[in-house]
C-alpha cells in the first residue's frame, strides 16, 4: 500500500468522506462530520516509508482494545499520540501490513465507527444520495451561522473587557 492506494480503498467504503485538516492530513470520516460522522482514520499524505520507520505515522485508525494490545506489539505500529487512550495506533511504515492486511485493518475501523454512528446520524445514512446532500448542506449552513454568532459574541465581550479596563492597563 501507499498513500494513493489507501486514499483510494477508504474512499471506496460506504459512507466514508474525505476531509483535510490540521496542516494537511486527510481525515476520513464514516458519515459527514457536520451530521454527526465519525474519524475511522487519518492519513498523512507527507510522510514517506520505504522499508524504513518513518518519523512521522503514515496512517492513524481505531481498532479494539484487544486488538490495539496486539498491533502495538508490532514494529512500526505505536499508540497515536492523544487517541490510544481510545485504542487508536498510528503505523509508521507501510511494509507491516501486506495489501490484504492493510484493507482489512481499514474495513475493520470503518465498521467500529460505522456501528458507534448515532441513530440520527444513521438514519441520514439510510436516505437517498439527494436527500442525504441536501440535509448535509443544510447542516453545515447552520454550523457556519454558529460559529459566526460565537465570533461575533466574542468580538463583542472583548471589546467590552477592553473598555472597562481603559487602554493600556
Amino acid at each position: 500500500m501507499n498513500v494513493e492506494t489507501t486514499r483510494a480503498f477508504l474512499l471506496s467504503l460506504p459512507h466514508v468522506v474525505e476531509t483535510r485538516q490540521w496542516g494537511g492530513a486527510l481525515v476520513y470520516w464514516v458519515g459527514d462530520k457536520a451530521i454527526g460522522g465519525k474519524m475511522c482514520a487519518i492519513l498523512n499524505p507527507d510522510a514517506i516509508s520505504g522499508g524504513e520507520e518513518s518519523v512521522f505515522r503514515l496512517v492513524t485508525y481505531p481498532t479494539t482494545p484487544e486488538h490495539f494490545a496486539e498491533l502495538v506489539e508490532i514494529e512500526g505500529i505505536r499508540p497515536a499520540k492523544y487517541l490510544a487512550r481510545v485504542s487508536w495506533v498510528s503505523v509508521h511504515r507501510w511494509d507491516v501490513f501486506r495489501t490484504s492486511e492493510w484493507q482489512q485493518e481499514l474495513r475493520a475501523a470503518h465498521a467500529l465507527k460505522l456501528a458507534k454512528l448515532p441513530p440520527k446520524t444513521q438514519k441520514v445514512l439510510a436516505l437517498p444520495k439527494a436527500d442525504q446532500k441536501r440535509i448535509i448542506a443544510e447542516q453545515r449552513k447552520l454550523l457556519a451561522a454558529r460559529e459566526a454568532q460565537k465570533a461575533a459574541a466574542k468580538g463583542a465581550s472583548e471589546s467590552r473587557a477592553r473598555r472597562r479596563t481603559g487602554p493600556g492597563s
